[in-house]
Order: structure tokens, then C-alpha cells, then sequence
């Protein structure tokens, strides 16, 4: 796991332990960025190229510097600036310097405009601090009060082992009752005390002392555009985020032989657009040290090649050697029984080197909870990842250095149901005709003629007038009353009854239903208090679309924590901050078109050059996803039977623990298979329960030194 981390201090207040003494205390194999009072810190495995600095003094041109460096001995002034970005970044050195002297006049939204995923730290001065979120929440900033001022870190579980706070069992409830809500989310963290910088919004920290605002409103945001110029700023916005992380790749450093760049070929058209931008750009040379004296020989041997046996002197020449064929990708599938049927949606690329994984035991869900559940990765935060964690692995260890994912592409490219609302709200109740069409067909054929010709189109109309109208503090306050009397969907019906539900301010997650009454009660009470603050400026469409994609983003990120390898980077060109803001050009009436996300992904790779894609390219029907979950689900059922005898979730009292039981029963029966919302809400619980388990089995102070050894925290505080 990389992250950051510093602090600014204020005024010290009167018995401040001697711990917080603080040049007494820092992170454990730390990368010191900025010293002084008010310090920075690079914590992990970062890449030299994934650190840069820009330093600007008055009366002197700005410094820009890569890699880790020793800290600027020189004191900083009030007039000092500086700028710290890590992550992966596209911009070059003269436009990291004329970003940082645009900022000093207040402006920060342009250093979230350059591709890439990367976490930006502005100091103006020697008292300000400011950090800026991304738009996707995949770069989160977390931050906490602690001596006298505030400790901020791009992950939580450092700042709660820095204050000793203990877990926020309220903030675990929400997080399994109401996954999407931030009514009932807020801007907690598992960690009771450690706060979450809402994305799209800046941290400030003044004299030590705390403050957000907001540098990228969706409600004031640009307006949707054309379908065509709409579609053009997507086309150019991905095709940078995929080639700036081609051109700037890293040789692998084992000796395993790991491709410098790897790509997802799943059954998604996502991962098989972003594979296909990703062959078109070549790669860059490979570093090499043939200028040493050591190599000059080695240099010399191959660039003479073969003798000709003329004369020296003579008018004969060597043969033209043939160029070496481009460096390939390794384009990866787990679990597909057909070759073909991945490489369908790749035609055409000989740089993709396919490698279809053999799906065995130990890469199913749920493996490896028999030999110990605690033997795995911890993560900053808890998700359903951790059940999948093996399965991720073995795709990710045969991928490359750098491994490009499509996560992210259907909640950015979205055709939200909740947005049918929007559409009513603007005055175009035309354009929900073919939605609604398209879901009556499929309901037609999975569930007879009268409920998709009839049942279907009334309730999903029903449902997004009736959202369209509804008072955002009556949603919620009827949202908390079904939770009150656990009346929590069960996922199952069909796709036009499954829309309907999701046609909400709120809607309860798929582990709704195993919680227990106190922490169902707790989380309608936050959502009754949410109800008395201001209601969104936004419709609820976007407003839903907007936090889903925040949800897959914290998946995502858990994923990078759970299975990345050593010295790998795992890259999701959809959550870049450039393809978000594409995206939200795109009017509401080309989403929700019968598969939108395939057109506009084939619109994408046609305005990139791939114009030898059949029309109904990615369109082929789909395996069934959950099979190796249910598989996973049979194979671990012992494992699952010891992990819930005793579970720390019924310890905080969180769960119905009878009825988890009952339904890990049914699971390991194939007669009995649950459905796809049961199988994922099984999968947040087990996940937090493993979570839960990881944490209580870690060293506290585990991240920093100087710190005292307290006594235990209980789970509950």
C-alpha cells in the first residue's frame, strides 16, 4: 500500500502528551518530501517517476524535480510555493510550473486537469496546506485532529493508527446498510474520529485548523452537449488517459519475465476498448546503460552484426536488417472456456499476446478461508474484494508492470435508471419511451407476455414520475421508515422491477437484510437527520449516477490494495479525472439507450482509427457471472461455518446471526442457489467480517515510530 502523509500544526494546547512531540514521531520507512514544521511524507513502493515536486521562491524561476530528493534545506518564507504530485501524471515539467504559479492566485481546479490518477499537495507559504481529491474518489484524502492541529494521509487506517481511534462500528452499518448513500455515509471512515474529503473538493488546513470547499460542483458543472461533439471529447479524453500510462512504462525489475504492459481481455467491452487503444500506441524504448564503459563492447557486437566477407573499403554493403516487431501486450482472461470468444472483441491485434488463465480451486471466491481467514492482505477500508482477492491475483500476476483495467466504464458511461427522473424533470417524457421498450422485452421474455407488455411499463413510469416529484427530505424520512421495519428489497424479479426499486433518493444495499434491528434503527436515524440539511442542487438521476461511480471507485481501490503484485501498477483509465468530466457531457437521453455503453465505447475506438469493428461488436451474449461465486460459495462452506461460529459482526451487533447462517446454508446447496443481490450482499459480509478479523489481529503503531504502545481498543468505542 503507497501513501502520503503530514500534518500542520496550530497553537499547542495546554497537556499535550509527550508523544505528540513532533519530532518525535514519523512513518516508518518514510520518503521525507517537505521538512520543516508542517512536513510531507511518501510512504510504499513508490516509482521514481511517480513523485514530483515544483518549488517556487520569489525572484527565481520554479524547480521542478522527480523521483525522491533530499528536503529543500532552505527555510521557506511566506512567499514560498510549492507543489507536490503523486500518482501517475501526464503533464510535463513547464506545465507543472505554470500550474503551481497559476494556483498562487487562488486557482486550483486546473491541477485536476492533467491525465492521469494522482493526489495533489499544494503549501502556500509556511501556514497553508491544500490537498485536492479527484472527481472519482479513487484518490480519497483523509484527514484527523491530532496535536494541536491536523494529520492528513491518503488512507485512513495510518491516521487511526497515529490517534489510536477505535471503529466506527455506526459508520460500518451504513456502509453494509446504504452502500450509495451518502445520506447515511457522510464523510466518516471505519475509523472513529478519521474524517473523508468529499471528491471534488479541496482540503485546506490554515494555522492547523480544517476546511473544505468544493473546486468541481456537479450542479454547476458544464452542460451536456450534442451526442457528436459529446462523444468527440470522450474519444480524446480516454485516448490520452490510455496513452500517457503506454508511453511512460516500466520495465519489470523480477526475473519472472512479467510483460512491461499488461491489459484486462475480459468478456466486458470496457476492458477490450482500453486493451485496443492501448496496441495502437507503442511502446517506449526500454532504458539501458549502453552508454557505460561496461557496455561499450556489448554495444559495438550488435550493432555490427554479421560479416560480409568484402574487402574492407570495398563498395559492398550489409543487408538491411528488418525492424523488430513491436513489443507485445499481455492480454489477459481468467475463466473463459472459448479463446475466441475474448479475442472477438479484440480482432485484428497481433501486439496482444492472449493468455487464457485455467479458472482452478484456488482462484474461485471464498478460497483459502479454510487454512486462515487472517493470512490475507489488509486494506484500508473493507469491501467485497477481499472474498475474490485469490481470483484478482493470478489475473493480475500473469498481466504486466503496468496493468490497464476498464473498472469504472459503465457507472462513468452510465444509463443510471434513477436518470428516467431527470428526464421528466426537464420536460422530455418522449425520450423514456426506449428504455422503457427495452426493458419491457427482456421482461417479456423472462417472465411472460403480460407482465413486460403491462406490469413492466407501468411500474417503472410510476416510479420515475413519482421520483421526479417527491421532496428530497420525504424520500429519506420514508426511506428510514422501511429500513425501521426491515422492509429491504431482496434483488430478485425481474429487470423492469429491479429498475423501479433503484428509482430512489435511497436505496438499501443488497446486506440489508442480514443486519440486525439496532443497526438498522442507527442507520435511519442518520438518514432522518440527513433529511433536515439542505437537498442537493442536482436531479436524483445524477445524483445517484454520481455516487455509484464513487462506490465502484473505493471498490476499485480496495481491489489495487488486496491484489496488486509487488512493483506492479494497476490502471483505470475511466476514473481519470479528464474521462469523468467527458462523460458528464453526455445527455441523459444517449445513456439510457438500449446498450449505450457498447455504442459509445464502438464510437470511441471508431474516432481512434478501429474502423474494422462489425456493427454489433460487443453485443454477443454473456457468460453468467455468479457461477464461480456459487462455486466458490460450495467449496468454502466449512470455512464459512467457523468464520460466523463467533463473528466479530454479531460481537458489535450488527447482524441477524441466525439468519446468516441459514442463508451460508442455503448457498452451499446447488437445489437452492440464491440470487445475484444475495450472492453480493454475502460478499460485503464476509468481507467485513475478514476486515474486521485483519484489524484486530495488527500491531498497533504498525506505521509510525515514536508512538507509545496503548492499551487494546474494544471493537465498539
Amino acid at each position: 500500500m503507497r501513501w502520503l502523509t503530514g500534518w500542520c500544526t496550530g497553537v499547542p494546547s495546554v497537556g499535550t502528551p509527550a508523544h505528540e512531540m513532533l519530532g518525535m514521531v514519523e512513518p516508518i520507512a518514510a520518503r521525507p518530501l517537505w521538512a520543516g514544521p508542517d512536513p510531507l511524507w511518501a510512504v510504499g513502493d513508490w516509482r521514481p517517476g511517480e513523485i514530483r515536486l515544483v518549488t517556487l521562491r520569489p525572484g527565481a524561476p520554479a524547480v521542478v524535480s522527480t523521483g525522491p530528493t533530499v528536503p529543500d534545506q532552505v527555510e521557506d518564507t511566506p512567499a514560498t510555493s510549492r507543489l507536490a504530485v503523486l500518482g501517475h501524471c501526464g503533464a510535463t515539467d513547464a506545465e507543472l510550473a505554470a500550474g503551481l504559479a497559476a494556483a498562487r492566485g487562488g486557482a486550483v481546479r486546473h491541477l485536476t486537469a492533467w491525465p492521469g490518477s494522482y493526489t495533489v499537495v499544494l503549501r502556500s507559504g509556511t501556514r497553508s496546506t491544500l490537498l485536492l481529491t479527484d472527481l472519482a474518489d479513487a484518490r480519497p484524502v483523509f484527514h484527523t485532529p491530532w496535536a494541536g492541529g491536523t494529520a492528513y494521509a491518503t488512507a485512513a487506517l495510518p491516521l487511526a493508527d497515529l490517534v489510536g481511534a477505535p471503529l466506527d462500528t455506526g459508520h460500518l452499518a451504513a456502509r453494509l446498510a446504504c452502500p450509495e448513500s451518502p445520506e447515511a455515509l457522510g464523510t466518516g471512515t471505519p475509523y472513529l474520529g478519521v474524517q473523508r474529503v468529499p471528491p471534488g473538493h479541496v482540503l485546506g488546513i490554515r494555522g492547523g485548523r480544517p476546511y473544505l470547499s468544493g473546486y468541481d460542483d456537479p450542479a454547476g458543472a458544464e452542460q451536456p452537449r450534442d451526442e457528436a461533439p459529446a462523444v468527440r471529447e470522450l474519444t480524446r479524453a480516454l485516448l490520452e488517459s490510455v496513452r500517457s500510462r503506454v508511453r511512460t512504462t516500466t520495465p519489470a525489475l523480477d526475473p519472472v519475465g512479467r510483460a512491461r504492459l499488461g491489459v484486462d481481455l475480459s468478456y466486458g467491452t470496457a476492458s477490450a476498448t482500453v486493451a485496443l487503444l492501448a496496441a495502437a500506441v507503442p511502446l517506449p524504448p526500454v532504458p539501458t546503460a549502453a552508454a557505460s564503459t561496461a557496455s561499450v563492447p556489448a554495444a559495438r557486437a550488435a550493432t555490427a552484426g554479421a560479416r560480409s566477407g568484402a574487402v574492407k573499403g570495398s563498395w559492398a554493403r550489409a543487408t538491411a536488417r528488418e525492424p523488430a516487431a513491436p513489443e507485445q501486450l499481455a492480454a489477459v482472461t481468467l475463466g473463459e472456456t472459448e479463446p475466441p470468444a475474448g479475442l472477438a472483441l479484440a480482432p485484428d491485434s497481433p501486439r496482444l499476446r492472449h493468455t487464457v488463465l485455467d479458472p482452478g480451486p484456488d482462484t474461485l471466491p471464498y478460497a483459502g478461508l479454510d487454512a486462515d481467514p487472517q493470512s490475507g492482505r489488509l486494506t484500508d477500508e473493507p469491501g467485497p474484494e477481499l472474498v475474490a482477492a485469490a481470483r484478482a491475483e493470478a489475473r493480475f500476476d500473469a498481466g504486466g508492470t503496468d496493468h490497464l483495467t476498464g473498472y469504472g466504464a459503465r457507472q462513468v458511461l452510465d444509463g443510471h435508471p434513477a436518470r428516467l427522473a431527470d428526464l421528466i424533470r426537464a420536460g422530455r417524457p418522449r425520450e423514456l419511451l426506449s428504455p422503457v421498450v427495452a426493458l419491457a422485452g427482456a421482461d417479456r421474455e423472462a417472465a411472460g407476455v403480460l407482465t413486460g407488455t403491462l406490469r413492466t411499463p407501468l411500474t417503472v413510469l410510476r416510479a420515475a414520475h413519482r421520483l421526479s416529484r417527491v421532496r428530497y427530505a420525504d424520500a429519506l424520512d420514508e426511506a428510514a421508515a422501511r429500513l425501521t421495519a426491515r422492509h429491504v428489497p431482496d434483488g430478485d424479479g425481474t429487470a423492469g422491477a429491479r429498475s423501479a426499486v433503484d428509482l430512489a433518493w435511497c436505496v438499501p444495499g443488497p446486506a440489508a437484510r442480514w443486519l440486525s434491528d439496532e443497526a438498522l434503527s442507527s442507520v435511519a436515524l442518520r438518514l432522518r437527520l440527513a433529511a433536515r440539511r439542505p437537498a442537493p442542487e442536482e436531479h436524483p438521476g445524477a445524483h445517484r449516477a454520481r455516487h455509484a461511480l464513487y462506490r465502484q471507485a473505493r471498490s476499485f481501490r480496495t481491489l489495487v490494495h488486496a491484489a496488486e503484485q509487488p512493483g506492479q501498477r494497476l490502471h483505470a483509465p475511466f476514473l481519470d479525472n479528464q474521462v469523468v468530466r467527458a462523460a458528464r457531457l453526455l445527455p441523459d437521453d444517449v445513456r439510457l439507450q438500449p446498450g449505450a455503453r457498447h455504442a459509445l465505447l464502438h464510437a470511441v475506438l471508431t474516432g481512434a482509427g478501429r474502423t474494422d469493428l462489425p456493427p454489433d461488436w460487443g453485443r454477443s451474449p454473456r457468460p453468467d457471472r455468479t457461477a464461480p461465486t456459487r462455486a466458490g460459495l460450495r467449496l468454502a462452506a466449512d470455512g464459512l461455518a467457523e468464520l460466523f461460529d463467533a463473528p466479530l459482526l454479531a460481537e458489535a451487533g450488527l447482524i441477524d446471526l441466525p439468519a446468516v447462517r441459514a442463508d451460508l446454508a442455503r448457498s452451499a446447496d446447488p437445489a437452492t442457489p440464491l440470487s445475484p443481490a444475495a450472492l453480493a450482499g454475502l460478499a460485503d459480509l464476509v468481507s467485513t467480517e475478514l476486515w474486521l478479523r485483519r484489524v484486530r489481529a495488527r500491531r498497533h503503531g504498525a506505521c509510525w515510530t515514536g508512538l507509545p504502545t496503548p492499551h487494546q481498543p474494544a471493537l465498539t468505542s
